[in-house]
């Protein structure tokens, strides 16, 4: 089948088979190989890319169901001219991450939680949840998300 998809700001168009998984789609079509596959049943979530803005495990979602839609992969969270965002600051700063393998997944849920209207810790807390690390124990990860999330509970607070 022709899709017709947004990656990272790009627009792409390819052939693909229907039963073709967005995760396969993304790291062997596109060569963006930054969303990694762990489970493969949606669980520990080191898929997760944003679909239109919001977290989606890739590797439940057919690469067909992406036409006309937007998709963000962890390539794309730096803004341009930086090394890295405030996310993936936080996380260096309170060592949130060991092997590596499950960071864009999480990444990519903060991000997600970053963006909506009125974030906070909980939602992001929640987000982070979803997620099945066998490194880092959560500590740093919890600390990044109370870093991050903080300035925003606050603003959002009557």
């Amino acid at each position: 089948m022709r899709i017709t998809v947004e990656v990272n700001g790009l627009t792409r168009e390819s052939n693909v088979e229907p039963r073709t998984l967005l995760s396969d789609y993304l790291r062997h079509e596109l060569g963006l190989t930054g969303t990694h596959v762990g489970c493969e049943h949606g669980v520990c979530g080191a898929c997760t890319v944003l679909v239109d803005g919001e977290a989606v495990r890739s590797c439940l979602t057919l690469a067909v169901q992406m036409s006309g839609r937007s998709v963000r992969t962890v390539e794309d969270l730096v803004p341009p001219g930086q090394d890295l965002n405030d996310i993936q600051v936080a996380f260096r700063k309170h060592h949130a991450l060991q092997c590596g393998f499950c960071t864009p997944g999480i990444l990519m849920s903060l991000a997600a939680e970053q963006n909506r209207p009125a974030p906070c810790r909980a939602d992001a807390l929640d987000s982070v949840r979803g997620h099945i690390c066998r490194c880092t124990g959560y500590r740093g990860i919890k600390r990044v998300v109370e870093e991050i999330f903080a300035e925003s509970d606050a603003e959002n607070t009557p």
